[in-house]
């Protein structure tokens, strides 16, 4: 049986309608060569029940945080998630929510939207921040857009030590809007070099970017970044890949970031192989009217009660398109609803003690793979949960004699950085334990786990 419900004459009927013969002529915009023109290379059909264990059994050859001792990082973070996220996020009126356009009928989801709003305003130190984005990467590139909006500059300084992603995105996201993305150097410390930084900046800036921490797991110098930045009359954005960092952390805001995009994932949102995430965004107030996407605000009814309403949605659906701020015409809904679940049920003490548990355990991993002979830590900058180990016999060999181990100890930066094939990126979460972060210096070290 196809699951495709269309008969020959139901087909036949619409090709008629939009006046061509086949279902090929509605492709002829596609290059013959780019078209396949033989079925999908798959096996037989399968009955449901054969074809589930088949699914099980290819599943089964995937290296994941449950199957493996998992030290990865770089952007996408294995923390615990409190089951009640997902017993909550399950009722029907929230998964089947559409955009809330109906304040009358969409009070539940609008409220949540504003107290996930709060709550970011709370751990970025700004005063506004929108209904959330689609990832990390592109709310950065967003964020690069509303800064040049705002300055009515074209020029552009990302760190290189801000994670690779968010550059390509952000580049991406500028290649046709004449930007002049301009990389500054990181330092031997792993963050960025602030003598680079003054000789890159001028008059033309319109921002600033920089990790927080940055994609080695340094603490970026905020604070000095933005006194540089707004000396030449430029914002400053923070892009926040690992916002549990941010329970122990000065906020952004705090240390003079203009605008401060970021991955929600950490906030209840499993691994899921890369999506979908959660981009959050804020920004001061004088700028809001500026910023992509939309806010829902608090408001009061005829008779006084508290509602909430869509306030601001500055975006290409609605009338005077050519003005929008950005293309973004949707929020990540279901996932800003879990970072607010999970958020609210850790409170702030929760996020602390989380934090806490991430740096100490991270800082107790370097102190044991720094004593390894063969193994060194390159940067000697402050970091949070992730940092830069140097193997003397290469990242590759390492990583995959530590695969046969069943370990995922890290991520091989020449991915990114071709001039770094002997380093890689480790992350240690409040999920990895004593005897785990032993388990890898020892294989680290050519024992057995």
């Amino acid at each position: 049986m196809r699951y495709i419900p269309h008969t020959d004459e139901d087909i036949r009927e619409m090709l008629q309608a939009v006046g061509v013969e086949s279902v090929d002529d509605l492709f002829s915009e596609v290059p013959s060569a780019l078209r396949l023109d033989r079925p999908l290379d798959l096996p037989q059909p399968l009955a449901e029940g054969p074809l589930l264990k088949e699914l099980e059994r290819l599943a089964a050859g995937n290296a994941t945080a449950s199957s493996h001792l998992s030290f990865l990082g770089g952007g996408a973070y294995n923390h615990f998630i409190p089951a009640v996220v997902d017993h909550l996020i399950s009722r029907s009126e929230f998964y089947t929510a559409y955009t809330p356009y109906q304040p009358e009928i969409s009070q539940g989801t609008l409220q949540a939207i504003f107290e996930y709003q709060s709550l970011i305003c709370q751990l970025t130190g700004l005063d506004a921040a929108n209904a959330s984005m689609y990832d990390g990467a592109s709310a950065c590139a967003e964020a690069v857009m509303m800064a040049a909006r705002a300055t009515r500059r074209r020029k552009v300084l990302i760190s290189r030590a801000l994670h690779p992603e968010y550059r390509q995105t952000v580049a991406s996201y500028c290649r046709y809007l004449r930007m002049d993305l301009v990389e500054v150097a990181f330092g031997g410390d792993g963050a960025t070099d602030p003598d680079d930084l003054a000789r890159l900046i001028d008059d033309e800036t319109a921002a600033v970017v920089a990790g927080y921490p940055n994609y080695f797991g340094v603490i970026e110098d905020l604070a000095a970044l933005a006194s540089v930045a707004h000396g030449e009359g430029a914002l400053l954005v923070a892009a926040v890949a690992e916002p549990i960092a941010l329970g122990l952390l000065k906020s952004p805001g705090e240390l003079g970031a203009d605008i401060v995009a970021g991955e929600g994932q950490s906030f209840g949102i499993p691994l899921a192989y890369g999506g979908p995430y959660l981009g959050f965004f804020a920004a001061r107030q004088k700028a809001v009217r500026s910023m992509p996407g939309r806010l829902v605000g608090e408001t009061v009814d005829r008779d006084d009660r508290r509602g909430f309403v869509l306030t601001l949605a500055t975006r290409e659906q609605h009338i005077r398109r050519e003005k929008a701020t950005s293309n973004i015409c949707s929020n990540e809904g279901l996932c800003a609803l879990m970072a607010a679940i999970y958020l609210c049920l850790m409170g702030k003490a929760g996020i602390r003690e989380v934090a806490e548990q991430n740096l100490a355990k991270a800082e107790y991993a370097k102190g044991r793979i720094a004593a390894l002979e063969g193994f060194s830590l390159p940067f000697a900058g402050p970091t949070f949960n992730e940092f830069v180990v140097e193997a003397a016999e290469g990242a590759a060999a390492v990583l995959s004699r530590l695969e046969e181990r069943k370990i995922l100890g890290g991520l091989a930066l020449d991915r990114h950085f071709e001039e770094m094939p002997k380093q890689f990126l480790v992350c240690v979460t409040e999920q990895n334990s004593r005897e785990e972060i032993d388990a890898l210096a020892e294989a680290l070290a050519g024992g057995k786990r």
